[in-house]
């Protein structure tokens, strides 16, 4: 372990040795001097349960640049969800804050002085994500207004043709580089796509029956047809058990669903959808319709492959109707607070189609946003080696980057000229997003914004915080390859070095 700072030995073995006690985090007493808050933050690592897991620790003032603490700061690890802090850094820097996206619709005529358009309607998208009700304070009725009515305000009364979704703006599969299988069909392994609503997920509740042994009601949110449901469920007696197990097989939109519910017990889930620009093309025609404008065809989708068989020739079509995106300012935060993966690898491909070289085939929209990515580091101060990214959203099992990168990157962030932005999109201690429900009723509650990250025997925690002494420090926490103690959550093995730092009195440049 490479420790700043010389830690009193004797004091360390004893603690190592003595047994944990599950829920603990700091001492009452508040932290007063550097020596101490390095021998307490080493304390805390070398705890039993962590013997055979690989921590990444790195502190530093913001102000003075001194380093408070560090811990294998030069050890590539996997971030998880931090990756989303390079990715939201990324988009701020080469879009700008106000950046917007813009989805079109084109046809090869325009309506006539009826509203009738005879031919095709192409929903041109080009990864907007804030067709949703996350954005509406969760009404899913609004989520595709404006689309609606900027169609009903260029006129359009009939659509003798089919509508069409085109989600060919983004080259390459559906999916991040190295997703897991099994995360496909979960809200936080839904589909990418240029036309994306509702963040590609039908949300759902389950109800028990009337009676012990009926199927339990499946209700789902936006009501929808465009998933099949094989309803396998029961409801139990009073002494049943609450379980219920949803399953979507790769490439289809049949759930199946199983297990059981006991009387007066709701369940809720999530799951994605297969096709996303279908799935909006199915949900547009609905709302078009319930509008009293009329589509004659059937909603039907293009994606990039199609497109190199069958290119738009955009010289002979003209777009009667176009939506813009909420400013990119709006849009991190919701990627950021509830970690939203989804919006994390759209915005990475966003980036990507500035760069990407439309006559280079064997490149990848999310190849390009890679490359971009990796140049943007370089920019940041970030050394060669110490990022190894393949996707957007930290999902992937492959990403690795080092404390070192991390804080350096909040480092530059902090002076950028989106940096008021990029804080404020962070979670805030016990206040909103994936923080809203830790360190709640400690010193670090509104005083660390910071972004979490979860996956298989991998937690981080990285960010900004304000010391009691008023100094601002970036952190970065990462533990890797960590199988939990069931006697202990992540809030107890986060957590505690970040109230330490909010309770901290010293100061970086007094030992």
């Amino acid at each position: 372990m490479n420790v700043t700072g010389k830690l009193p030995t004797l004091l360390f073995v004893l603690w190592a040795l003595a047994p944990a006690k599950p829920g603990q985090t700091t001492r009452a007493s508040p932290v007063k001097t550097l020596a101490e808050l390095r021998t307490r933050i080493a304390e805390h690592l070398a705890q039993p349960r962590f013997a055979a897991a690989a921590w990444g620790v790195k502190i530093v003032s913001l102000e003075t640049g001194a380093t408070l603490f560090q811990t294998n700061a030069a050890k590539l690890l996997k971030p998880a969800s931090n990756a989303k802090l390079f990715t939201g850094a990324l988009a701020l820097d080469r879009l700008e804050p106000e950046y917007r996206i813009k989805t079109s619709f084109y046809s090869t005529a325009r309506p006539d002085d009826e509203g009738i358009l005879r031919g095709d309607l192409i929903v041109y998208g080009r990864g907007d994500f804030s067709l949703a009700a996350r954005f509406y304070e969760g009404d899913y009725a609004k989520a595709l207004e404006p689309v609606v009515t900027a169609l009903a305000a260029a006129g359009l009364r009939r659509i003798e043709g089919d509508l069409v979704g085109d989600e060919s703006y983004f080259r390459g599969p559906p999916f991040g580089s190295s997703w897991a299988w099994d995360d496909l069909q979960n809200y936080y392994g839904a589909e990418i796509s240029a036309l994306t609503h509702e963040d590609n997920v039908v949300d759902l509740i389950f109800k028990p029956g009337a009676r012990a042994g009926d199927p339990c009601e499946i209700i789902t949110k936006p009501l929808t047809s465009f998933l099949t449901f094989v309803n396998h469920s029961r409801t139990a007696t009073t002494r049943g058990h609450r379980q219920i197990t949803v399953y979507r097989p790769p490439g289809e939109n049949t759930v199946y669903v199983s297990g059981s519910l006991p009387p007066a017990t709701n369940w809720t889930d999530a799951v994605s959808v297969h096709n996303p620009a279908l799935w909006l093309v199915n949900r547009l025609k609905e709302a078009l319709e319930m509008r009293a404008i009329a589509v004659t065809g059937k909603p039907r989708a293009m994606n990039w492959l199609d497109r190199e068989a069958d290119p738009l020739d955009f010289g002979k079509l003209n777009e009667i109707a176009s939506v813009q995106s909420r400013p990119l300012s709006e849009m991190i935060g919701h990627m950021m607070k509830p970690s939203q993966n989804l919006y994390a690898q759209l915005l990475l491909l966003q980036v990507g189609t500035r760069i990407e070289k439309p006559d280079d085939k064997n490149q990848t929209t999310e190849e390009a946003g890679i490359a971009e990515l990796n140049r943007f580091a370089r920019e940041a101060g970030i050394k060669p080696g110490e990022l190894v990214f393949d996707e957007g959203s930290g999902l992937s099992r492959s990403a690795l980057v080092t404390p070192n990168a991390i804080v350096q990157l909040l480092a530059f962030m902090s002076r950028h000229r989106a940096g008021r932005v990029y804080r404020e999109a962070l979670p805030v201690a016990g206040v909103d997003g994936s923080l809203r429900n830790r360190m709640k009723g400690t010193a670090a509650e509104r005083k660390v914004r910071a972004k979490t990250g979860t996956i298989d025997r991998v937690h981080t925690l990285s960010g900004y915080l304000t010391s009691a002494a008023g100094e601002r420090l970036a952190f970065s926490i990462m533990l890797n390859n960590y199988q939990a103690d069931s006697k202990y959550s992540v809030k107890e093995d986060i957590d505690p070095m970040a109230v330490m730092l909010a309770e901290f009195t010293g100061r970086s440049d007094k030992p």
